[in-house]
């Protein structure tokens, strides 16, 4: 007699694990590896042994956290708003002045 599984097949163990480890390696951002221990265990305590689906959210946050941290792309991203905002401010700041003036 075989079980019917009831909705999605939970994580195996490695995923857990494969996060885990990348995150110790540094494979993150600053505070990733002890942030995501906290919030697994916060989400395994909300858990029922039925639901994990919070779990399965952490991990599958912190695994996107850990691909964006190795993606070359995403530091260009984020230093081109760093110089949007800084233009912008300053811009800002130019308006401000001249209306001042006025």
């Amino acid at each position: 007699m075989s079980r019917q599984q009831c909705g999605p097949p939970l994580f195996p163990s490695k995923a857990v694990a494969d996060v885990r480890a990348s995150l110790q390696a540094g494979h993150g951002f600053p505070g990733d590896h002890e942030a995501f221990e906290a919030d697994l265990q916060r989400a395994l305590e909300a858990s029922s042994e039925a639901d994990l689906t919070a779990v399965a959210a952490v991990i599958v946050d912190y695994r996107g956290r850990v691909r964006l941290h190795q993606d070359p792309d995403f530091d260009i991203a984020v230093q081109e708003g760093i110089d949007l905002l800084a233009r912008r401010k300053d811009e800002l700041r130019g308006e401000s002045a001249a209306s001042s003036q006025t």
